[in-house]
């Protein structure tokens, strides 16, 4: 097949990892009976390229087979796990997914293996099915060509390939060829260094869901075959034929196609090819697929990649009414903790039984293809309020994860340490290339640089991005683009990265909401270039990390503990020096007087996968005299009173405190302390409590005319800090002020409410009396 450039028609290249298929045979049973209690095991070696001694060890445990993480891998593991395979020992090992990335369970983490054992559970580990690894982690291993005498395998190790490792969906019509995503094509295999198709006779539509799942398409559709007849003979130039309907020209090619499978039968529940059952055409003949021809698919992409105006799109998506389920937490697209809507509140899901067919149901009913992974321990860090479902069973053919069996739990069955999470399959869309890092110590930091340009064949043109206005969502984005997880920081200034031929400024006013997949669907100002400071010391850069934390403020707390206080003027001098009351008590007669304040506590936690650290070095903090320790941030919340239409009635001071670990949960130990100019930050699983009785940690509204309001805490409002979730910073609650007294109730976290319950709490009337229901 003749090769071509990435600009001018990218080919659509899914690398997806295997799965064995001995077709109509068993897999490799282990050397000797064992004694150790839970089921067998089995073991194979898979993915690409390799030999036949050497690749990702894949192990069948609890009927599905998963992987092993590299986390501690030694020589010591590869012994045993070669001896399961068969061979003697073993050469060598092989991390970060060297043979492509697994699908499915990661079953063990952390072996320690001494190299003698007979079977891999008499090793330590973390337990079965307990990782905090992703498949970029799967380990392989080498062994040494030599057999164990007498091992029973009945899978003869053959030198040809006979499994199903790499899909693509190769476009035939010309215009199609230029556009991405791919939705339509003919569906081919790696073979050895090249493509092979598959023959179509017995070609289904669940067949083509497979596919298009792998592809990150939820559905297929219907095709026409004889469209791509054409394209399936190899005929002179002179002699092909335009479609007269379409008036597209074929793609079409002079070489003999190499079919390489048939007989394919998929359920349509499978995540990958390999899964289903199928038989390869075996020898150096040249296969004719009878009176078949290569197999087409054609793929029915999900909202955020169907073609035409984005705005549209997503108006047409809100009209359908609020999905009740969606995914929170992840860096990439497709990806994240699964939150379902119940009795007009989110709530997670517990891991219990959570597998792929119903993480596959997830993502196509949000609009993505098959599940990559199912993931389980709240590998996206923890969700907050009710676990709505637990041991959710599906089939794989449902539209939608309630149509699946479940169970209704109680808080003492799951805990959010449980929380279920999915990676799905998404189109390839080639933002990545569009982007790259110049001059870092690492793949993860750098200046950014982005092609303009390129398409129609032109090549792309690379240039810098102007850093003012630069901030942790547009550098969210630049990070998601890259693939390369979420922001640590994004810099206006990278003089100490220039270390790139790139001088010229090509983009400027970038500013973005941070959830776009590319910088360019972000605002900017396109070819007219507004940019102050044009040196390459000015453009931006970025710090990336594959986890980042995510705060949330305890809002039942809140409403716990609100109350009013009309506090002495001559206890306030410190306040008035931290801002921390209204302009008018400027105007009081110092020091009598009283301002009346609304107090109440905060407890803040960090439910994400990464420590909260300020963004300023210590060296940079501020020492406050009266509270005699440092600040590390200027501004870390925004208290306000807010009339039911967002309108400002209490002047918000903008709180900075000093940030450490107050709590933590059981076997989380404690990290940041302010004492003794101590490192400031709050830990994975800890909280920081600034209680109603510290100074500042109060509204003044000593001006507030009675009524209904709406309190309204903000944790880090400038997103000076990067986190996994920026929309559960907010805590609202309803409260209702007579002049003497306050309720305060309805406290929630800002996104944790169906659109019609935000609504109804919006549009609150107000106590008709004290008592809060």
């Amino acid at each position: 097949m003749g090769s071509c450039s990435m600009w001018a028609w990218p080919e659509l290249l899914v690398l997806l990892s295997s799965v064995w298929l001995g077709v109509g045979s068993a897999q490799p049973t282990l050397p000797g009976p064992t004694h150790s209690p839970g089921p067998q095991l089995k073991f194979r070696l898979a993915g690409y390229p390799r030999k036949h001694n050497e690749g990702r060890v894949e192990v069948f445990y609890n009927d599905e087979w998963g992987t092993i993480c590299d986390d501690d891998f030694t020589l010591a593991n590869a012994h045993v796990l070669c001896r399961h395979l068969g061979f003697v020992a073993a050469t060598g090992w092989a991390h970060s997914a060297k043979y492509g990335k697994g699908i499915g369970r990661i079953w063990l983490d952390n072996v320690n293996c001494a190299g003698g054992e007979k079977s891999i559970r008499d090793c330590k580990h973390r337990g079965w099915g307990n990782s905090d690894c992703s498949h970029e982690e799967d380990a392989g291993v080498i062994c040494k060509d030599e057999r164990i005498a007498g091992f029973k395998d009945s899978n003869i190790i053959e030198t040809e390939q006979s499994h199903v490792e790499e899909v693509r969906l190769r476009p035939v019509v010309s215009g199609a060829r230029k556009q991405l995503p791919v939705t339509e094509g003919i569906v081919e295999v790696r073979y050895k260094d090249g493509w092979a198709q598959i023959c179509d006779e017995g070609w289904d539509s669940q067949n083509s869901r497979v596919v298009c799942g792998m592809m990150g398409f939820p559905a297929e559709k219907k095709v026409n075959r004889n469209f791509y007849k054409l394209a399936s003979k190899s005929q002179p130039k002179q002699k092909r034929r335009e479609d007269v309907g379409s008036k597209k020209r074929l793609f079409t090619e002079r070489q003999q196609l190499n079919y390489r499978l048939h007989s394919v039968s998929c359920t349509g529940t499978e995540v990958h090819l390999s899964m289903c059952a199928f038989e390869f055409y075996r020898g150096n003949a040249s296969a004719t697929c009878g009176a078949g021809m290569p197999a087409v698919v054609s793929c029915v992409p999900g909202p955020l990649f169907a073609t035409g105006n984005a705005h549209k799109k997503k108006q047409r998506h809100q009209q359908q009414g609020q999905p009740r389920i969606r995914l929170k937490g992840g860096a990439k697209v497709g990806e994240g903790r699964v939150e379902v809507l119940k009795s007009n509140e989110w709530g997670t899901i517990c891991d219990d039984r959570w597998n792929l067919l119903s993480a596959s149901v997830v993502c196509r009913e949000l609009g993505f293809g098959s599940a990559k992974e199912a993931l389980t321990g709240a590998r996206m860090g923890q969700g907050t309020g009710p676990v709505h479902m637990n041991e959710v069973q599906c089939l794989g053919t449902e539209k939608s994860l309630w149509s699946c069996p479940f169970k209704n739990i109680t808080q003492e069955d799951c805990k959010h340490t449980e929380d279920a999470a999915v990676r799905c399959n998404v189109p390839y869309m080639g933002y990545e290339n569009l982007i790259r890092l110049s001059g870092g110590r690492s793949r993860f930091e750098g200046r950014v640089e982005v092609a303009v340009g390129a398409g129609d064949g032109h090549q792309p043109r690379w240039g810098l991005v102007c850093g003012e206005g630069w901030g942790t969502l547009e550098a969210m984005v630049a990070c998601r683009q890259l693939g390369l997880g979420f922001a640590n920081h994004g810099l206006q200034e990278t003089w100490y990265w220039d270390a790139s031929n790139v001088t010229e400024m090509v983009l400027s006013g970038v500013k973005c909401a941070g959830h776009e997949m590319s910088l360019s669907h972000c605002q900017h100002h396109g070819t007219s270039l507004n940019c102050r400071n044009t040196g390459t010391r000015f453009a931006a850069g970025v710090i990336c990390s594959e986890t980042a934390s995510d705060l949330l403020l305890h809002a039942p707390l809140v409403q716990e503990t609100a109350y009013i206080e009309d506090r002495p003027l001559h206890m306030l001098y410190c306040a008035a020096e931290e801002n921390c009351l209204s302009s008018s008590a400027r105007l009081a007669n110092w020091p009598y007087g009283h301002r009346r304040l609304l107090r109440f506590s905060s407890q803040i936690h960090n439910n994400g996968r990464a420590d909260f650290r300020p963004k300023a070095g210590r060296h940079s903090w501020v020492w406050h005299e009266c509270h005699r320790h440092y600040h590390s941030m200027d501004i870390f919340t925004h208290y306000d009173i807010l009339t039911p239409n967002g309108t400002k009635v209490a002047e918000g001071h903008k709180a900075s405190f000093c940030l450490e670990d107050t709590e933590c949960e059981e076997d989380v130990a404690k990290r940041y302390e302010c004492a003794n100019f101590g490192e400031q930050g709050i830990t994975v699983g800890c909280w920081d409590l600034y209680r109603h009785d510290i100074d500042c940690q109060w509204i003044d509204i000593t001006d507030v005319k009675p009524g209904n309001y709406i309190l309204q805490v903000v944790i880090n409002p400038n997103f000076e800090v990067a986190e996994s979730d920026f929309t559960n910073n907010a805590m609202k609650c309803n409260c209702k002020y007579d002049g003497h007294r306050i309720w305060v109730h309805s406290c929630h976290i800002g996104d944790a409410l169906s659109e019609e319950a935000s609504k109804r709490f919006e549009q609150y009337p107000g106590q008709l009396n004290n008592q809060i229901s």
